[in-house]
């Protein structure tokens, strides 16, 4: 898949991001983790991120990346599956050289490793990552590595195969400012929390997709919100917030790192093994699990 082509199938659909299941010692559960992402590419997601934020990419060494991606890519079908990457410049470099290796279509280059740094050295961190890879690379604006729109610009003359920007700041001005200004040059995906939550906002601003984490358990409701967007069906919206994305919003709150914790719990409800995610994030209680079947139940 070129760049472009990810770049034109990433707009054209919702996006989300399977979990990393693991066994009883915390090693990967790469057959429950094909098992679950075949099943999630039978609905119609536009592309799947391996080894992404919901993925644990943090908690994953360089192989396990690849690992992970080969597995999702041996059963995604025509899903574009587009791998997580990050770290310091040399240590995203390799991680970008081994998704490709593994038949990643694309990466997601998450923010670097702990330092806030001026826009020159963002300029240099990304066009080092994008000059490291033939794959079409998507930058996830977020935490210490916001892109004002003069840096996404330079960077997209300078690097063809920069195809994308994903946004979980919740700054809207800075958005709009950045859809404005490159136009057609990227496609723009929103990557809040729950972003079904700011969805109509970012996509007044210029935002026509998202990735939606609740997809790994309820991809049907997650596709059928996505569609009310596109539709601007805002009496199907406002039912699918109040019977779902507010209370479950509301669960995700309750602890650090339920953005995550609280999916697998999801899929695991389903049946399928995802073990509990990896220190230093921790397992929703009974009470919680209890409450997030419930709110499953209402919507399925």
């Amino acid at each position: 898949m070129t760049p472009e082509d990810l770049k034109t199938r990433t707009a054209s659909g919702l996006l989300s991001f399977p979990v990393t299941p693991f066994d009883a010692d915390l090693g990967l559960d790469l057959d429950a983790y094909a098992a679950h992402v075949e099943w999630l590419s039978g609905f119609p997601a536009a592309a799947l991120f391996a080894a992404g934020g919901t993925g644990e990419f943090f908690s994953l060494t360089r192989p396990e990346i690849g690992h992970v991606v080969r597995a999702a890519k041996s059963v995604a079908g025509d899903t574009p599956i587009i791998s997580g990457c990050g770290y310091g410049t040399e240590m995203a470099k390799e991680i970008a050289r081994e998704a490709e290796t593994a038949g990643a279509d694309g990466l997601l280059l998450l923010p670097h490793y702990l330092m806030k740094v001026p826009q020159e050295g963002l300029f240099q961190h990304i066009k080092a990552v994008c000059g490291s890879t033939g794959l079409g690379v998507i930058v996830y604006n977020r935490d210490n590595a916001v892109c004002t729109a003069e840096t996404l610009q330079r960077l997209a003359d300078d690097c063809p195969n920069l195809i994308g920007f994903k946004d979980g700041t919740g700054q809207i001005g800075l958005v709009r400012e950045i859809t404005a200004k490159l136009g057609d040059r990227l496609c723009y995906v929103g990557g809040m929390p729950t972003h079904e939550l700011f969805a109509e906002a970012y996509d007044g601003a210029g935002v026509s997709t998202y990735s939606s984490a609740v997809f790994n358990f309820v991809p049907a409701m997650a596709i059928s919100f996505y569609e009310a967007l596109r539709a601007g069906d805002k009496p199907t919206m406002q039912r699918l917030l109040e019977d779902f994305f507010f209370p479950f919003a509301k669960l995700r709150d309750r602890q650090p790192g339920y953005a995550v914790s609280l999916i697998k719990a999801g899929v695991a409800s389903l049946g399928y093994g995802t073990g509990i995610a990896r220190p230093p994030l921790t397992t929703p209680t009974a009470e919680e699990t209890a409450a997030l079947k419930a709110l499953i139940e209402k919507v399925s």
